[in-house]
């Protein structure tokens, strides 16, 4: 198993926190998510661990983990990133990890033992946490509707109410390897031409391009998970990630 972690980007909605330094790298209680997420990571016995860096990729590449970069980071968006990577995604079993998530390793252990080809981590008691964070939680969440066998029918788009959202994606996605060659050859076949939830296929989301694996190529799981998550998009949520920091890390 290896674990491809995306943190190319510098999360300009932390500034000025990531003024000198990419969005993984902003601490939480003194460690950085970046080493967070290693040590969830290796608590779940996954200790083959490549960065895709982009934003200060000096700074990353210190750390000492082999690295992957975007020299493009600043004009494309995750799924890019996740290409720049390629060559690690071979003959093995893929986890994908946003860098900018805080994750106990419970979630990577419940995706690992899902037999699905792909599998998505989707947190069912992620409202509370949002209702910490802003007034409003509606307006920062994304629809995630399942069908009754678990797969995942959308993802990523605006909700118009609560009811569109049966959990919220975490930012890690488990890929078989016997998935990984069918996932890179449709990817390769999409239209560079098409927009996908209205970006260009450069700065095409990842919930636009797991959406078009689940409509064009093969179904998604949804591996539900209770808590054990947060994303870490702006200054205050940092004292909100610290105060539930023994949920969310080993």
């Amino acid at each position: 198993m290896k674990a491809i972690v995306l943190a190319a980007g510098q999360g300009t909605r932390l500034r000025p926190l990531t003024d000198n330094r990419p969005k993984c790298l902003v601490e939480v209680a003194g460690q950085s998510i970046l080493a967070r997420a290693i040590a969830s990571l290796e608590t779940a016995g996954i200790d083959d661990i490549a960065v895709v860096t982009g934003y200060r990729a000096d700074l990353i590449r210190a750390i000492g983990r082999p690295t992957a970069h975007n020299p493009d980071f600043a004009t494309t968006n995750m799924v890019h990133s996740l290409m720049c990577a390629r060559e690690e995604m071979t003959d093995e079993d893929v986890l994908i990890v946003y860098g900018d998530i805080l994750f106990h390793p419970r979630l990577v252990t419940a995706l690992m033992a899902d037999p699905a080809p792909i599998g998505l981590a989707v947190n069912t008691a992620w409202r509370a946490l949002w209702e910490e964070r802003m007034d409003d939680p509606l307006s920062d969440v994304e629809t995630l509707k399942r069908d009754e066998r678990g797969h995942v029918l959308e993802l990523g788009k605006k909700p118009t109410s609560y009811d569109d959202i049966q959990g919220q994606f975490t930012g890690l996605i488990h890929i078989r390897a016997e998935a990984m060659a069918r996932v890179l050859e449709f990817y390769d076949s999409l239209d560079r031409d098409a927009e996908f939830d209205g970006k260009d296929f450069r700065n095409m989301y990842m919930t636009s391009l797991l959406q078009a694996i689940i409509d064009g190529l093969m179904p998604v799981k949804a591996v539900l998970v209770d808590g054990g998550w947060m994303e870490v998009d702006e200054p205050e949520d940092i004292g909100v990630a610290e105060a539930h920091l023994h949920e969310l890390v080993p």
